[in-house]
């Protein structure tokens, strides 16, 4: 099977399933779109195979298929970087409610406590 017809196989495919996780809501649009975006560069360098050739050459590539392979991993270093700073927030987010609850139960304990020790006295 050629190349230039498995990954235009793989992006359809790749397509279909992050429209159909967009459709079931497992996938959050704003995530979506650098998968769509990825797979529809991947899809549009693999149908016009000599736009692929001609910038290959240009970036002194010399086997034209493996600039997709390599296209799809800039693609991912960029989503993983994404990602991870969105994780850094969340992780920031989460420490400082974290704090607050335990602030507030401290506080809540203290006012459950102090009616005790008044009915005593």
């Amino acid at each position: 099977m050629n190349v230039y017809i498995l990954s235009v196989l793989f992006s359809v495919i790749f397509l279909l399933v992050v429209v159909e996780l967009m459709r079931r809501r497992w996938l959050l649009e704003q995530y979506s779109l650098f998968w769509l975006v990825m797979g529809l560069v991947i899809l549009v360098l693999s149908l016009f195979h000599g736009w692929l050739n001609q910038v290959a050459a240009s970036l002194g590539i010399f086997y034209a298929p493996s600039l997709l392979f390599f296209v799809g991993f800039l693609f991912m270093l960029g989503i993983t970087l994404h990602l991870t700073v969105v994780l850094s927030r969340l992780t920031v987010r989460t420490v400082r409610i974290v704090q607050e609850v335990a602030i507030l139960r401290a506080e809540l304990d203290k006012y459950k406590v102090e009616p005790e020790q008044s009915r005593s006295e």
